[in-house]
């Protein structure tokens, strides 16, 4: 019989090849790559329709250390997208860094709102770091966690949210942008500047 392991997990895109995912174990944080290919079924179906930034809840079954599903369940639907070379960054996400700046921190957060005056997301900015660190890709292979970010957006309303990772071609900050609401307009006003 293959050993198996489960636990709640936050879905990444692999950045080794599209034939795989990383999942994120949301207490350790601890990566595990897991094939997406040649399963059957509603598994099949299941693990087709994941999405980066997805929170699942999932048993693996090990066979010669290469991990695969053995069963699987969408805990919540938030998406996590990356933009690398971003061009235009918003005015809040640049305000953001120049108060950073000022302050000499090398991290600072806005809440954002919409045009009511209504809470719709947080925007994080994170100076560049010194040395061989490149806070990007750290956060898209999981080596640095999102998870934090994501908790503390949730102390005050409920998923699916969605998550932007930006670097700006221009400027020497990463982005994080998180919208309250995965479909709303914070976000497709992200999406449609960063991603159309």
């Amino acid at each position: 019989m293959q050993p198996t392991t489960s636990g709640t997990y936050r879905v990444l895109s692999s950045t080794r090849g599209p034939d795989e995912l990383l999942l994120l174990d949301i207490e350790s944080q601890d990566p595990t790559y897991v094939a997406t290919a040649g399963y059957e079924g509603d598994l099949a179906d299941r693990v087709a329709g994941l999405e980066a930034g997805n929170r699942v809840e999932a048993v693996l079954s090990w066979d010669d250390d290469a991990p695969r599903f053995a069963e699987l369940s969408i805990d919540t639907r938030t998406t996590i997208e990356f933009v690398d070379g971003a061009t235009d960054v918003f005015e809040v996400a640049r305000e953001t860094w120049k108060e950073a700046r000022r302050e000499g921190e090398a991290m600072n957060s806005r809440v954002t709102q919409d045009t009511d005056g209504e809470t719709n997301g947080v925007v994080y900015t994170f100076a560049e770091q010194a040395g061989q660190r490149d806070l990007y890709d750290e956060f898209r292979d999981g080596v640095t966690p999102l998870e934090p970010l994501i908790d503390r957006l949730g102390e005050g309303s409920e998923p699916p949210y969605a998550v932007f990772v930006i670097r700006p071609a221009e400027h020497p900050f990463v982005l994080v942008a998180l919208a309250l609401d995965r479909d709303g307009l914070f976000a497709g006003t992200i999406r449609d500047t960063y991603f159309a």
